[in-house]
């Protein structure tokens, strides 16, 4: 079956590739992607997807994955893989929330309750209508926040 991504190395890169082997130079994934860009050079082994796969311990789809790359984007984010972008959550309460809700749990508890537990916590505040609805995660993070 001919292939739709043709790996070719130029020596550069090649040298580039046995040198990070040779070194242990990056993690272990970066390792691996080496290994499979060379063994999937046309001018060198010319191994298949299944051999590579076998061979490194990884899924086809992996070998695949990085055969794409390497002819889509180029010989660096092939290597390197793509960098993660870390997008924080927003806050689930805003600065005058956290304050009604730590103030409740500054209070004394529930008649019947020794004291707040997370869930109890996380009702009455929804009862109190502060917010629409809570986890009791949500709480605790915030109570943790504070200390």
């Amino acid at each position: 079956m001919k292939k739709k991504y043709v790996v070719q190395l130029s020596d550069s890169e090649r040298a580039t590739l046995e040198r990070v082997i040779k070194t242990v130079d990056g993690s272990g994934q970066k390792i691996r992607r080496a290994h499979i860009l060379l063994k999937a050079d046309i001018n060198g082994p010319g191994w298949t997807d299944k051999e590579i796969a076998e061979a490194f311990m990884c899924r086809t789809r992996t070998v695949e994955n990085v055969r794409e790359r390497f002819f889509n984007q180029g010989f660096q984010l092939a290597l390197h893989g793509q960098p993660r972008t870390h997008t924080p959550r927003p806050k689930k309460l805003d600065g005058k929330q956290e304050a009604q809700v730590i103030a409740l749990r500054l209070g004394d508890a529930p008649e019947g309750f020794n004291s707040w537990s997370l869930r109890l916590w996380a009702d009455k505040v929804v009862e109190l209508g502060i917010v629409e609805s809570v986890s009791p995660e949500t709480l605790r993070q915030t109570l943790k926040q504070t200390r």
